[in-house]
C-alpha cells in the first residue's frame, strides 16, 4: 500500500511536470515556426494542460479500465468549471467577452450535452445503459474538427497587432522539451492508472469514485495552477480560454480518440447524477456569462460550493 501511494504521487509529479515542459516546448516550437500566438493559446496550451488526462485515458482503456476513462473525462470537466473557475472568480471577478458568450461557451455546452446524450443508450426493453461506441467517438471527433476549423478562422481574423515575441528556446531545444514532456506524461500516466486501481481495490472503493476524485483532480492540476496564476495577474482571456479549450479537448480528444482506437466502452457504475453535473456545470457557466458578461465573486463561491456538494454526494453514495 505504501509503495502504491508513493508511486501514485510520483506518477502525478511526472504528469504535471511533463505537461509543464511539454507546453513550454510546444509553445516555443510554434514561435520558432512563427505560428499565430492566438492559435497557440487556443490549441497548444489547451491540449498541453489536457495531456495528462489524454495519457491516463489511453493507458486506462488499454487496460480496459472503462470506468476510469469516463471518470477522468467527466470529473475533469466538472472540476475545471466548478472548482477551478470558481476559485479564480473568488480571487478576481472574470470578465467575459461577447464573442466568448456567443460562440465558445455555447460550443462547450453543446459538446458536454452531446456526450451525455451519446452515453445514454436506450434498448428495446426500455432499459438505459451507459455506453460510448466507436461510432459515437467518430461523431465526437467530427464535432472537434468543426471546432478546430473555427479556431483557425478565428486566429486568421484576429491577428496579433503586437510584435512577435522571440521564442523562449531554439528549435532543437524546443523539440527536445516536447519529447521529454511527452515521456513524462506517458510514464506518469502508467503509474497513476496502475497504482490508483491498486489503492481503490485495497479500500474497496469503486473506480468511478477514484477516477472522479483523485485522478480527475491530479490530472487537472495544470489547469488549476495556470488558472490561479492567470487570475492573479488579470489574464482573464487566457484563463477562460484555457478552461473552455481544455473541456472541449477532454471530451473530444481525451475520450474520442481512445474509444475510436479501442472500440466501445460500457462503464458500469456511472449514474445520471454524474451526467447532470457535467451538463449542469457547463450550463451554469454559460448562464452566468450571459446575464452579466462576467462571473463575480459570489457566483464563483456558488460554483465552488456546488463542486463540494457534488463530491459529497460521491462520497456518500
Amino acid at each position: 500500500m505504501i509503495i502504491s501511494i508513493i508511486a501514485l504521487v510520483f506518477g502525478f509529479f511526472l504528469l504535471i511536470k511533463g505537461a509543464d515542459i511539454f507546453v513550454d516546448g510546444a509553445s516555443s516550437t510554434a514561435s520558432n515556426f512563427k505560428v499565430s500566438k492566438m492559435l497557440i493559446g487556443l490549441t497548444i496550451v489547451a491540449f498541453g494542460t489536457s495531456a495528462p488526462e489524454f495519457a491516463v485515458s489511453m493507458q486506462a482503456l488499454a487496460n480496459r479500465s472503462t470506468d476510469m476513462v469516463l471518470g477522468n473525462v467527466i470529473g475533469s470537466c466538472i472540476l475545471n468549471i466548478l472548482l477551478i473557475l470558481g476559485i479564480a472568480a473568488m480571487i478576481n471577478p472574470i470578465k467575459i467577452k461577447d464573442n466568448t458568450v456567443r460562440k465558445e461557451l455555447p460550443i462547450a455546452l453543446l459538446i458536454s450535452t452531446l456526450l451525455a446524450v451519446l452515453m445514454l443508450d436506450i434498448k428495446l426493453n426500455n432499459s438505459v445503459i451507459n455506453q460510448i461506441t466507436r461510432s459515437d467517438a467518430i461523431v465526437i471527433l467530427l464535432f472537434f474538427s468543426v471546432f478546430l476549423y473555427y479556431l483557425i478562422n478565428l486566429a486568421k481574423q484576429k491577428k496579433e497587432e503586437k510584435k512577435e515575441e522571440k521564442p523562449k528556446y531554439g528549435l532543437i531545444k524546443s523539440l527536445i522539451f516536447v519529447g521529454i514532456g511527452l515521456a513524462g506524461i506517458i510514464i506518469g500516466s502508467d503509474l497513476v492508472v496502475k497504482h490508483a486501481s491498486n489503492i481503490a481495490e485495497a479500500f474497496g472503493i469503486s473506480e468511478r469514485v477514484i477516477s472522479l476524485t483523485i485522478i480527475a483532480l491530479g490530472t487537472s492540476l495544470p489547469e488549476l495552477v495556470t488558472t490561479i496564476v492567470a487570475s492573479s495577474k488579470g489574464e482573464q482571456d487566457l484563463l477562460l480560454g484555457n478552461i473552455i479549450g481544455s473541456n472541449i479537448f477532454n471530451i473530444c480528444v481525451v475520450l474520442g480518440i481512445p474509444v475510436a482506437i479501442f472500440g466501445t466502452i460500457t462503464p458500469s457504475s456511472f449514474t445520471i447524477v454524474d451526467l447532470v453535473a457535467l451538463v449542469g456545470s457547463a450550463f451554469v457557466l454559460f448562464l452566468f456569462a450571459l446575464t452579466k458578461k462576467k462571473i463575480n465573486r459570489f457566483e464563483g463561491f456558488l460554483m465552488f460550493v456546488s463542486f463540494l456538494a457534488y463530491y459529497l454526494l460521491l462520497i456518500i453514495f
